[in-house]
């Protein structure tokens, strides 16, 4: 089977299922694991994904604004690769390429693919899209196994906090503006021994103000900027001007404040997101054993 992957979620779950040689076009943001990096890139930005959080911000707006893509396809290079599959997603057109992104391209091919959109909301969403994903590739019974393995690591978190505290948490998706996280985000801070103080489950992400944040009560605050790292989100941390309102949250106050590696386990809608939960419980709850964690996956903020 020929395939192209437009959402690096999609083609980390084809790489798990065995499938990357099949793989033959992904996006210019698909970097694992490290060989899916060196495939032809069918879609490109028409944004500086290098800029400040405020420069990509105004960037989307205004192609937003235009009735514009914020991304192109090589529709010339779509067509050279003949695809009997191509996976793509309809949930936010700022992250990843749409449908109405490949229109065009999709209408000059001489054989048209299968295409298989993808919408996750939760958690059980993404189980069930590498099912999906699975069962268009002809993988269905790995698929079935991957899906069932990621779900029991997260229940194995649920059930390892299940008596423990629950924090209050702030997940901020985005600096500037400011963003709390949405869609499976705020399940993953609740199966991971949390409560999250301002998402909203299986919703989009929303922008809110300073003062809302202040006024939250954060005890824990995740910063997790859409698509970035951890070097680069500390990075944007450290050039904020921290909001003098936020010095008596108790997430500032105690030094409970982490910037974490949102590309790899939170951003995108794929197997990583069970690391995110162990990630998240680690956070939540140090104190308690089980956790599978990497070193490099956090960062500690500091405090006010």
């Amino acid at each position: 089977m020929r395939i192209c992957s437009l959402l690096p979620s999609a083609t980390e779950i084809f790489y798990a299922l065995g499938l990357g040689d099949s793989v033959l076009g992904v996006t210019h943001e698909c970097d694992f694991p490290a060989a899916a990096a060196s495939k032809p890139a069918v879609i490109h930005p028409r944004v500086d994904p290098q800029a400040s959080p405020a420069e990509l911000d105004r960037q989307v707006a205004e192609i937003v604004a235009r009735g514009e893509s914020v991304y192109a396809v090589n529709a010339e290079l779509l067509a050279s690769m003949e695809p009997d599959l191509i996976v793509t997603q309809d949930l936010c057109h700022v992250c990843a390429a749409s449908p109405d992104d490949l229109a065009a391209a999709l209408a000059g091919l001489r054989r048209q693919p299968r295409v298989l959109s993808l919408t996750p909301h939760s958690l059980s969403d993404v189980w069930g899209d590498i099912r999906r994903i699975g069962d268009a590739a002809g993988r269905p019974g790995e698929a079935k196994e991957l899906a069932a393995g990621l779900a029991e690591r997260v229940a194995a978190v649920e059930r390892m906090v299940a008596k423990a505290t629950r924090p209050r948490v702030v997940c901020l998706e985005w600096l500037d503006p400011f963003f709390v996280g949405g869609h499976w985000v705020p399940e993953m801070v609740e199966k991971a021994g949390g409560k999250d103080a301002m998402g909203e489950a299986n919703r989009p992400s929303q922008r809110v103000t300073a003062e809302d944040i202040a006024a939250s009560g954060a005890e824990v605050m995740v910063v997790m900027p859409c698509g970035y790292n951890v070097e680069r989100t500390v990075a944007e941390w450290r050039k904020l001007e921290i909001p003098r309102e936020w010095k008596q949250l108790p997430a500032l106050r105690e030094g409970r404040v982490f910037a974490v590696d949102a590309n790899s386990y939170f951003s995108r809608s794929g197997p990583r997101l069970a690391d995110g939960v162990e990630l998240l419980g680690h956070l939540f709850h140090p104190e308690l054993a089980g956790a599978r964690v990497s070193a490099e996956a956090f960062r500690r903020l500091g405090g006010a």
